[in-house]
């Protein structure tokens, strides 16, 4: 049984920076590609960023390239989001997941999906950036 505990959320003034992270267990970490998402309040959830197995190729979004980092421990089964210069926007729910998709074929499909993780959902952390 799959599971994915991510923490790391919190209230932080906009140009503010935080750091999730997941910790995920019941499964190979080191033999899947990760990924995070994200659900504001009304919407649906989106892709963030995704890394590679081995840590060597990386995705991001449009919305946090260039202010978002993703990287991962594979000794520690963890997965990292250091997350820069926030803007109000990136109020939402994070959540990592296992995906079954690597990073080459998530640039292929033109980015992130829902459909392209495994059904192996945390509870999320809450990001709240304030004006």
């Amino acid at each position: 049984q799959v599971q994915v505990v991510e923490s790391g959320g919190g209230l932080v003034e906009a140009g503010g920076s935080l750091r999730l992270s997941c910790v995920v267990s019941g499964l190979t970490f080191d033999n899947y590609p990760m990924g995070w998402f994200r659900q504001a309040p009304g919407k649906e959830r989106e892709g963030v960023s995704c890394i590679s197995a081995e840590g060597d190729r990386t995705f991001y979004e449009s919305a946090v390239k260039g202010r978002f980092t993703i990287s991962r421990d594979n000794a520690e089964n963890t997965l990292y989001l250091q997350m820069n210069s926030l803007k109000p926007e990136d109020t939402a729910m994070y959540f990592c997941a296992p995906m079954s998709r690597g990073v080459t074929s998530v640039q292929r499909a033109g980015g992130m999906s829902e459909d392209q993780a495994l059904n192996a959902w945390g509870q999320g952390t809450l990001v709240t950036v304030s004006a």
